[in-house]
């Protein structure tokens, strides 16, 4: 078992299996994480709670894979909420934090005050994707959105796409803790999910569900166990004094639980020149003619975590001229790039 000797347990991710059913599960918590991603954007309150979900999704996710690199969440829709996108970095050293970012573009005049953020997505699609770094193909899943929540859409991936009964429980929202002066988010979440197992065939005209998938006694202990997470109540997921290991023993203490290592969650943003410089390497002269601005300039902004990049358009493109630092370039290695590319 981990000791539970920290003060807080926000902005943490710890995994746990229960010995008796044979089932693995996650525990997460964000708190000033969360608010460092909000608080990088002016969004009206339904599309914080939107991304705020997926962010917690995917801190519950993440470990869950055999990660290398990242893991991205994406949901996609016609409605005024068009997208939300989280990502997910593995550690870089054993025991180091994993890094995550989110964004979300909507549409400020087709919201609607009162209505739940999932009901303003329409019609679309939730997407994982799985890249696993240089030298790899990345992986893309996707699922439609349905189920009224993002926690369903999930649910629905891992039982249709890696056919994996899993559940999610999440909740968000903004709150003030003992001597803060203002509100601020928080999200907590848990995640059961039964061990790979033999592979099943959807019914006829239909969608795979955990019935499909399970058999048996361990369709009993799949039961059993969801019951019990049900259990779990919204102020102990995001309560910061709440040791994550006991809340988990309060929920499973009859299936046996092993707390693992808790892992660190922070903010971290993959973004810096180099990348927007070969974001744009594709482009002509011409095409970085016409992104360049008044002042003569060519400005980028991330979405994720708001650096604002500006560029000497002779040094972008295919055809560029001098290099990022204003060193002319080699005619003949100009003409290189160019049938490299």
């Amino acid at each position: 078992m981990t000791e539970t000797k920290e003060i807080s347990w926000d902005d943490r991710m710890l995994p746990f299996q229960l010995e008796r059913s044979d089932m693995r599960g996650r525990v997460a918590r964000l708190g000033p994480l969360l608010e460092h991603i909000l608080s990088r954007h002016d969004y009206p309150v339904a599309v914080s709670a939107m991304v705020a979900e997926l962010t917690t999704l995917a801190a519950l996710i993440g470990q869950t894979i055999k990660l290398r690199w990242k893991l991205s969440l994406q949901v996609r829709g016609n409605g005024a909420i068009r997208t939300i996108a989280t990502d997910y970095y593995a550690p870089e050293t054993e025991g180091g934090p994993a890094r995550m970012r989110a964004w979300a573009s909507f549409d400020a005049e087709r919201l609607q005050e009162g209505v739940p953020g999932f009901d303003q997505l329409g019609q679309g699609y939730f997407a994982v994707l799985i890249d696993q770094g240089e030298g790899t193909t990345p992986y893309q899943g996707l699922t439609p959105l349905a189920g009224g929540s993002l926690a369903t859409c999930a649910q629905t991936y891992f039982e249709q796409s890696e056919q994996l009964p899993t559940r999610f429980d999440l909740t968000v929202g903004r709150s003030r803790l003992p001597g803060q002066h203002q509100d601020h988010w928080r999200a907590g979440g848990i995640m059961l999910q039964t061990l790979p197992a033999a592979s099943h065939a959807a019914p006829e005209g239909g969608t795979l569900q955990s019935a499909d998938i399970l058999q048996g006694a361990q369709s009993e202990d799949w039961n059993r166990a969801t019951m019990l997470m049900a259990t779990v109540e919204a102020m102990e997921l995001v309560d910061p004094a709440l040791p994550l290991p006991n809340l988990v023993f309060r929920l499973f203490h009859e299936e046996e639980p092993t707390s693992f290592a808790a892992q660190p969650l922070v903010f971290g943003c993959s973004c810096n020149a180099e990348r927007v410089r070969g974001t744009l390497s594709i482009y002509s002269a011409k095409d970085i003619a016409h992104m360049t601005n008044e002042d003569g300039i060519v400005t980028a902004d991330c979405q994720f975590c708001g650096a604002h990049y500006e560029f000497d358009p002779k040094s972008l493109g295919f055809e560029a001229e001098i290099d990022a630092e204003g060193n002319p370039l080699p005619k003949g290695e100009a003409g290189e790039n160019r049938a490299a590319l």
